[in-house]
């Protein structure tokens, strides 16, 4: 079950080295690796919060705000980037054995797509995050981005 404090491990500095495939829809594609850095701080008493991802690679910045509902016991993750100024539709779910798993539905290359984050891996110096897109309705899944958070070094 989800609380208010699932994200808790994200508060402050990370490093982060990106995967992500040259075409999302296509599992054959290449993938590209490159450094980002990212800064997350809590909100509503660790209810909510936001987080910053510099991308110096793709001359980007990314932002997530993340909502806990206590009604639904369920978060909202919502997705902003730079390049577009655009605000992505929302992904929603919660926390289960370790693992965080949200879906919502967006449009990619103008196709309809299912989308899914995945948090794993976490702990006090390490996350796992992973996107995945399905055509079919989530009967199968593209893997399409990776991110593993380290922090910096000197950092507590």
């Amino acid at each position: 079950m989800s609380s208010p404090h699932d994200f808790d491990f994200l508060h402050g500095e990370w490093e982060v080295l990106n995967r992500r495939r040259a075409d999302f829809l296509d599992p054959d594609s290449s993938w590209e690796e490159f450094p980002a850095t990212s800064h997350c701080r809590p909100l509503f008493d660790g209810a909510a919060n936001v987080d910053e991802i510099d991308m110096p690679h793709l001359k980007a910045k990314g932002a997530t705000l993340r909502l806990f509902e206590p009604d639904t016991g369920q978060w909202s993750l919502n997705w902003a980037a730079s390049r577009s100024g655009k605000l992505f539709p929302p992904v929603a779910g919660g926390f289960g054995d370790g693992r965080g798993e949200f879906y919502g539905d967006d449009t990619h290359d103008g196709k309809d797509v299912r989308v899914r984050f995945v948090w794993a891996g976490m702990s006090a110096d390490a996350a796992h995050w992973e996107q995945a897109f399905s055509v079919d309705g989530g009967e199968t899944w593209v893997t399409n981005w990776t991110m593993d958070f380290s922090r910096p070094s000197g950092t507590p």
